[in-house]
């Protein structure tokens, strides 16, 4: 039984900086969303292009976040300017991403593997100036505030907003895209004028943020994976949100294949993401309070088990019908809303206690080794399932020349979309299983720093 944490302290970031903040989560949330949902569907069913190379076009271009993350990581912990460290490369990022995301959509007259050349080009391009903005703006909460509880206070307003991002991009953008290539390429400029607004918002909103300490640059890139290899914490806390990552982007990218082949109604994409969206918009408060109640690992713990509750209900809805299906996705969501809270407030914990032990403030290390892992681990989920849709047959089609699938393809839809999720959500609680970082600790190190002078900090095993 995990122990009551301690009561939160007083609050130290104003509620103006904390909307700030939060509303550049709809760019989050929004570009997590909208490819993880409609890329692979897009090309496969729209482009014509064969299942096993949607997956590769979707996963490719993610494996240069392994290398750009880092180092916009790097360089923003560098960054001196009158706008501080992050916010000039959150506005960098504002003045590329939205045009990127739009050409990605664009629908050239391509089909096959002419057009997935295109998307694979400009999705790279997206990749990039999405970390311009991603990486620094993941790591302002740990320099905002040093305490352990106002970080999940602060977060809270971030998961509201998360919230509402993945409502316009789960119900709206499949809505707007409908199944032809006009529909998607106004559903990209819709969109990336949301994420413009979004990350405007964001950078003039932390206009006024706290910046509790300037954080420290490691020389290079490979010191910045020997400083993340060297903290335990952090690599435990990588590994069960790769596993919680990897089994999101299966279910995401399976969606709309769910809603076509198990459902039988393409349309009920947009409904089963309510089913998610509404407990992200109602249930912060209460996994705020689960994780003062239980700690931060119990809370994760209970979130991940309702997700592998819930994806396991999905399996049956085969038989059980639709109305059953959006009941278990509501579960999912539910589960979903506290993963989404927790994993973010967990880093922010891993990154002030690592200053806190080591004497260093490497926020831009961990959150760009973070987002990098977050956003191959993500996209490789949706190259899992091309490939098992292809190894059973699925055809690959456009909207003029429908055609039936097999059944072994509808089978793997099913299963693909429900147990394999299940199984890696599985993974994920036997790795939090192994998380230690708690509130105690945390204290038992501010205690320790405090009573150290700064001359003889000395970098231990954290």
């Amino acid at each position: 039984m995990v122990s009551p944490a301690p009561s939160p302290a007083v609050v130290t970031v104003s509620r103006g900086v904390r909307v700030g903040y939060g509303v550049g989560s709809i760019c989050t949330a929004t570009f997590s969303t909208v490819p993880g949902l409609l890329l692979l569907f897009y090309m496969t069913n729209v482009l014509a292009v064969p299942a096993w190379i949607a997956g590769i076009v979707v996963f490719l271009p993610k494996l240069w976040d392994m290398f750009i993350n880092p180092w916009v990581g790097q360089r923003s912990d560098r960054t001196v300017s009158r706008f501080g460290a992050r916010r000039p490369w959150m506005l960098l990022g504002a003045v590329t991403l939205p045009v990127t995301f739009a050409l990605t959509f664009a629908g050239p007259p391509l089909t096959g593997v002419s057009a997935a050349l295109y998307v694979a080009f400009f999705y790279f391009l997206t990749a990039t100036a999405y970390a311009f903005y991603e990486v620094p703006y993941k790591a302002m909460p740990a320099e905002m505030t040093d305490d352990y509880h106002e970080r999940s206070s602060l977060l809270q307003w971030k998961m509201v907003f998360v919230g509402l991002g993945i409502l316009l991009a789960g119900a709206g953008a499949p809505a707007i895209a409908g199944t032809d290539v006009s529909g998607h390429r106004i559903m990209g400029m819709v969109i990336g004028a949301v994420l413009l607004l979004s990350m405007l918002a964001a950078f003039f909103g932390t206009a006024r943020a706290p910046m509790i300490a300037r954080a420290e640059a490691e020389p290079s890139i490979a010191a910045q994976f020997t400083a993340a290899r060297s903290n335990r914490t952090f690599m435990v806390l990588l590994g069960l949100s790769c596993a919680q990552m990897f089994s999101a982007g299966v279910m995401l990218a399976g969606a709309p294949y769910y809603a076509t082949y198990t459902l039988g109604d393409p349309a009920a994409t947009t409904t089963l993401f309510l089913g998610i969206v509404g407990p992200l918009l109602i249930t912060m408060p209460l996994w705020v309070w689960l994780s003062k109640r239980y700690d931060k690992r119990g809370a994760m713990i209970l979130s991940s088990a309702l997700f592998m509750a819930g994806t396991v209900g999905m399996a049956f809805s085969g038989s059980l019908g639709s109305a059953y299906a959006h009941a278990c996705v509501l579960l999912v969501g539910i589960g979903y809303a506290g993963l989404q809270l927790l994993q973010f407030s967990m880093l922010s914990d891993v990154i002030v206690h690592d200053a806190l032990v080591t004497g260093k403030r490497r926020a831009g290390v961990f959150t760009g080794l973070w987002t990098a892992a977050e956003t191959v681990v993500f996209a490789f989920g949706a190259l899992v399932l091309g490939w098992l849709l292809a190894a059973t047959g699925f055809v690959e089609s456009d909207p003029s020349t429908p055609v039936a699938q097999p059944e072994s393809a509808t089978t793997a839809v099913l299963y693909g979309t429900t147990l394999l999720p299940a199984i890696l959500m599985g993974v994920s609680i036997l790795l939090t299983l192994r998380y230690t970082l708690t509130a105690a600790k945390i204290r038992e190190a501010q205690d320790a720093a405090a009573t150290t002078p700064a001359d003889t900090v000395e970098t231990r095993d954290n």
